[in-house]
This record gives structure tokens, C-alpha cells and sequence, in this order.
């Protein structure tokens, strides 16, 4: 484990778990997922209303980090709920290519925390320019992002100082999940959205220390999920690495068969996150298989014979990625500090990335 904090004199200067604030802002998310809902329940309700009655062809997302992990979520909610094709925008080809495409009868969803870097606002003014629909979601309602979209829907996060965003990509999966169940007008969706920040509350509580023993140790981690749950596995990937310097990967349980299968075993453990619908069965098979093998598995959502089972809040499976990744960032904020490093001071990075 390298690059341990240390203050001035050389002296470790690890923090406890509970002392940082990728931790403490994380514990405000279901809080902020409710002031989200109470805010923005009459804007959504109209956003949802004007998608219904325009019926785009597409959705194209457009995001990058952990907003961009949000956007997977888009994509299999919106396929699944509104079953309309969505498609994630490579920035780069407005931004560096100079390309436009015809977004004609699209609906283009940027989502950003700062709303700020040059190429998403590139590619929000070229999709503008070619007749698409512009939705952001951003935690910045003063923001360059907000004022360039048709619709611009706040997330309510607050402030956000730790590098590691956590409370704004719970908040951007919560306004996700608020958008598509007012698009497509589901009752049963609309009130298992409203039930989020009890579930949130309850998930956060959650012990996963026992992750713990099998994670702190490696040097390298695949992080794999499916369908609605393959965000919240990329998600867990990149902050396992920006906050615990583990080598981590995401894998959705169809792909990792295909060439990363062959690295797994002892000392290369792996974590499977699922949700009950009907990508779980795979995945458990999936995870007592590896187990057999010898790998380290760490599972949450399902159960399988000789896997380190992690324990997760019922309710619908379409929404089970938000208050899994409460679970997980208290987890992961106590990796680092197990790992002898200081979550909320990553080596090189800093809060806002402006790609062009």
C-alpha cells in the first residue's frame, strides 16, 4: 500500500473513517435526495410531461466520471421504463472533431456536478444546434451547463468538497429515477421514488465491514455488475481507485468471461453488486463459481456458497443501485483509511476536471 498520508514532520496522518468528508458528506445523502424531491417535484412533473408528449426517438447522456456512471443508469432505466434508445455522446466529437450530427426529435441529458468543463458544454451546444431537447442535471444552478439547457433540474447536493463526489452522484441517480417516473407516468415507480431517502437513511446504516479483510490486502479488484446495477460497479471501480489506490475494474457479469476471467484467483478478489431481477441469478452463479475457484468474493444483493455476503436494503430492483452506493461509499471511505490513506486528499487530483 503506497502514497500512506503523512503530515509535515513524515508522521502518518491517516484519518479515521468517520473524521473525513468524503464520509460526512455521503451521510447527508438522504437527506439531500428528499430536499431533491420536495424542490423539484413541480419542475419534473412538467420536464416528464413534455418528454411524454414529444416521444423522442432517442436519448443520448452526456457526462464524464462519476457522472457518466449515472448515465449507465440512464440508459437501462430509461430503456427499460421508456423503452426508447439511449446512447452515451463521445464529448469529443463536437468538442475536438468539430462534428454535429442530426439530433433531431432526441432528448440530449448532460449531467455534471459543476457544469463547468469545456467539452460537455461543447457538445450541449452542438446537440442544440442539431435540433435536440437539452436536460441537465447539475449541482450547479448558476452554472454555464444550466443555463445552455431547455431544462435544467438542480440536484440539491449542496456543497461538495471532498474530491470524491459522493452525495451529488446519489442525487443524480435519485433526479434520474424522479425524471423517468413522471416520463412515463408509472404510479408504482413515482411512489417507490418518493421512498428513497427512508431507504437511503436505512442503507447507510448498513455494516459492511466484513468486505473488509478481503479487500484491505489486494493490490488489484474487478467490481462487476449487470444491467441497472453495471453503474454502481463502475462507480465503486473509480473510487476505489482515486480514494483507496486499489487497482479496480468494472466488469458487467456478461463481459468478464470474455479474456479478464483468466487474472481472477487468490489474491485478485472480486466484488459483485446486484440487484433481484433477472440479471441476479448470473450473478450469483457467477460468484460461486469464483469462489470455488479460490478468488475472494465479496457479494451484495445476492447469495452464493463461499462468498463474503454484504447486506442490502429491499425494495424494487429498478432502484436498488441508490441506496447501495450509500452502502458502498461508507465502505470504501473505510478501505482507504484501512489501506493507510486519506480519502478526501487524492495524489493529483483535484474537484473539478476541465476536459476539453
Amino acid at each position: 500500500m503506497s502514497d500512506v498520508a503523512r503530515d509535515a514532520s513524515g508522521a502518518s496522518a491517516v484519518p479515521s473513517a468517520e473524521s473525513t468528508r468524503m464520509f460526512q458528506e455521503a451521510a447527508e445523502s438522504s437527506q439531500v435526495v428528499q430536499r431533491q424531491l420536495r424542490e423539484n417535484a413541480k419542475l419534473v412533473a412538467g420536464v416528464g410531461a413534455e418528454l411524454r408528449a414529444r416521444a423522442p426517438r432517442a436519448v443520448i447522456t452526456c457526462a464524464r466520471g462519476s457522472s457518466d456512471h449515472a448515465a449507465t443508469y440512464a440508459k437501462y432505466l430509461i430503456e427499460t421504463r421508456a423503452r426508447v434508445l439511449t446512447a452515451s455522446a463521445a464529448p469529443s466529437i463536437s468538442s475536438v472533431y468539430g462534428i454535429e450530427q442530426d439530433l433531431r426529435e432526441c432528448v440530449f441529458i448532460a449531467i455534471s456536478q459543476s457544469g463547468k468543463s469545456p467539452d460537455l458544454l461543447a457538445s450541449v451546444a452542438a446537440a442544440r444546434r442539431s435540433g435536440a431537447l437539452i436536460v441537465s442535471l447539475c449541482n450547479a444552478p448558476d452554472s454555464p451547463l444550466a443555463a445552455a439547457a431547455d431544462h435544467s433540474i438542480p440536484l440539491w447536493a449542496g456543497p461538495e468538497r471532498s474530491v470524491a463526489a459522493t452525495k451529488s452522484y446519489i442525487a443524480s441517480l435519485a433526479a434520474l429515477a424522479h425524471l423517468v417516473a413522471e416520463w412515463t407516468a408509472d404510479g408504482a415507480l413515482r411512489s417507490a421514488t418518493q421512498s428513497l431517502p427512508g431507504a437511503i437513511a436505512a442503507a447507510w446504516q448498513l455494516d459492511w465491514r466484513a468486505a473488509l479483510p478481503v479487500l484491505a490486502p489486494a493490490e488489484h479488484l474487478y467490481v462487476i455488475g449487470r444491467g441497472l446495477g453495471l453503474g454502481i460497479a463502475q462507480e465503486a471501480a473509480l473510487k476505489a481507485k482515486e480514494t483507496c489506490g486499489l487497482h479496480a475494474e468494472a466488469y458487467s457479469g456478461a463481459e468478464v468471461r470474455h479474456g479478464p476471467f483468466a487474472l481472477l484467483g487468490p489474491g485478485f478478489p472480486a466484488l459483485l453488486l446486484a440487484q433481484d431481477d433477472a440479471t441476479r441469478p448470473g450473478l450469483e452463479a457467477l460468484a460461486a463459481e469464483l469462489a470455488g475457484r479460490g478468488v475472494g468474493v465479496v457479494m451484495a444483493g445476492g447469495r452464493a456458497l463461499g462468498a463474503t455476503l454484504l447486506p442490502t436494503v429491499p425494495g424494487p430492483a429498478v432502484l436498488a443501485p441508490i441506496p447501495l452506493a450509500a452502502s458502498l461509499y461508507r465502505l470504501l471511505a473505510s478501505l482507504a483509511v484501512a489501506r493507510g490513506r486519506d480519502p478526501d486528499h487524492p495524489p493529483h487530483l483535484h474537484k473539478v476536471t476541465e476536459t476539453v
